[in-house]
């Protein structure tokens, strides 16, 4: 039931990416209290690039799974950026929907720019909104639970919230009415499990903790994994490296190219997946072929994982799928009082966090309602009906990869549906990458696209009105 009267509640958001920042924006937008809690010392999230990755356990196996404990261990390095990332999206569908990703001069330029662009827009989407303020910097939260005892379908619901500040180890415990959770999903690694793993005793790492190829000099090196991260590291190290190895889940879903790449490079082979790792160095792959190694790099991608988190087992972590939670964002039991912004992956991404965020923000002042707790449980029992029908394994549950969801999710709070151009854009990028790996950044042939683009709303907003977007 919608409230007659809106509610100005208190909210502490958890992380000051570009989830966390549009759900700041939004909800003060509604009226509400806002307290934005970042561990780092500026905005950005996985985008403030950290080059000092000294103290940080290779695998990233020194912190432990979601756990009530306030004395549970936490990353060092949350950023997994390395030194030469290129955004792989064009950075004209990447915009919030009013403040374009515009090209500004005296920065990077490029259409598919480096990573700082980006944190240089989220900076510059910060100041333009006044959001700084809301913000507490240095500041990891270390719990947050529920204040009394749950009942389905409480109002009153209540969170206790105990943050440290960095520099001063000071613990500050705070009480508010709703939680976001806008903590990313880029930078617990996620490992394969591989016979001798454990006693290898040469370098394994994950990607998490790589920035750049010098330490690799005349290395033999395998990476294990295929990904985005995969081909990238990969076709950076080929130039240093004796020799790298490229281990590959499945040998039958090499892209054009990265065939292409790989026919390049007499110091680039591609492998099957690996059986198992011997003391001695050797990595003896499952076609029976193996070579001595200096260093394993881990490409493998990331979990979910919310270490201060308490819902006394209300929402928990299985094989990757964050649950219950109804349109990956609310948990039933405890919405919504408690959100998560960021989880779905595969999409076009500021924009729809800036949906989520809307209908959170309009959620808690009354403004609009979610359905019944036995709705929402059913609808997220079809869905996963839906994905074991269709093949999906469990840890890909929050992998969208469809546009059309974003435009259902945002019908929830009347979010504009995707432009057809931002979605024309996406897909062109992607098949270019899928055919020219190397050069798809910079061989683009999408010029038609791109004046579409410019032309429209999303873009042209900026000389309407009597106030104009920075430059």
């Amino acid at each position: 039931m919608v409230s007659e009267r809106y509610q100005c509640k208190s909210v502490c958001v958890i992380g000051a990416g570009p989830s966390g920042l549009v759900a700041a924006r939004e909800l003060r937008k509604e009226g509400h209290r806002v307290v934005v809690l970042e561990q780092n010392h500026d905005v950005g999230g996985q985008w403030l690039y950290d080059p000092n990755v000294e103290g940080e356990d290779p695998l990233g196996r020194n912190t432990t799974s979601p756990t009530t404990s306030t004395n549970s261990q936490h990353l060092k390095v949350h950023s997994s950026l390395y030194t030469s990332l290129r955004l792989t999206s064009p950075r004209e569908i990447m915009g919030f929907t009013d403040f374009p990703f515009s090209v500004k001069k005296g920065r990077d330029m490029r259409r598919f720019p480096g990573h700082r662009e980006l944190l240089l827009y989220l900076q510059d989407f910060c100041d333009w909104f006044g959001l700084r303020d809301l913000i507490r910097f240095n500041t990891r939260v270390a719990y947050v639970g529920m204040l009394q005892d749950h009942v389905t379908g409480c109002q009153d619901l209540k969170w206790l919230v105990k943050s440290v500040q960095k520099k001063t180890q000071i613990v500050m415990e705070e009480v508010f009415d709703s939680v976001v959770v806008a903590t990313g999903h880029y930078s617990q690694p996620r490992l394969p499990s591989i016979k001798g793993m454990d006693s290898w005793k040469r370098k394994q790492m994950h990607s998490h903790i790589y920035r750049d190829s010098k330490p690799f000099r005349n290395e033999v090196v395998v990476v294990v994994g295929t990904s985005l991260s995969g081909q990238d590291i990969s076709m950076e190290l080929v130039e240093v490296a004796k020799a790298v190895y490229l281990s590959a889940r499945s040998m039958n879903k090499i892209s054009e190219g990265l065939s292409k790449v790989i026919s390049k490079h007499d110091t680039l082979d591609l492998r099957p997946q690996i059986e198992s790792l011997q003391e001695d160095g050797k990595v003896l792959f499952v076609d029976g072929s193996w070579v001595i190694a200096d260093t394993i790099i881990y490409c493998t991608g990331y979990s979910y994982t919310f270490p201060f988190l308490d819902t006394k087992g209300i929402v928990a972590i299985d094989d990757d799928r964050v649950g219950p939670l109804y349109e990956h964002t609310f948990p039933p039991s405890l919405a919504p009082s408690l959100s998560f912004i960021g989880i779905p992956r595969k999409i076009i991404g500021f924009p729809f966090f800036e949906s989520q965020a809307k209908w959170i923000a309009q959620l808690l002042s009354g403004k609009r309602a979610l359905p019944s707790w036995e709705e929402m449980m059913q609808s997220i029992k079809d869905f996963y009906h839906s994905r074991d029908v269709a093949g999906i394994p469990k840890y890909q549950t929050h992998d969208i990869a469809e546009f059309e969801y974003c435009d259902k999710y945002g019908d929830h709070v009347g979010f504009p549906h995707l432009e057809e151009w931002r979605k024309e854009l996406c897909l062109s990028a992607l098949r270019n990458s899928e055919t020219n790996l190397e050069t798809y950044r910079d061989s683009l042939d999408d010029h038609d696209l791109l004046q579409e683009a410019l032309q429209s709303p999303h873009f042209t907003q900026q000389e309407q009105g009597a106030q104009d977007f920075p430059l």
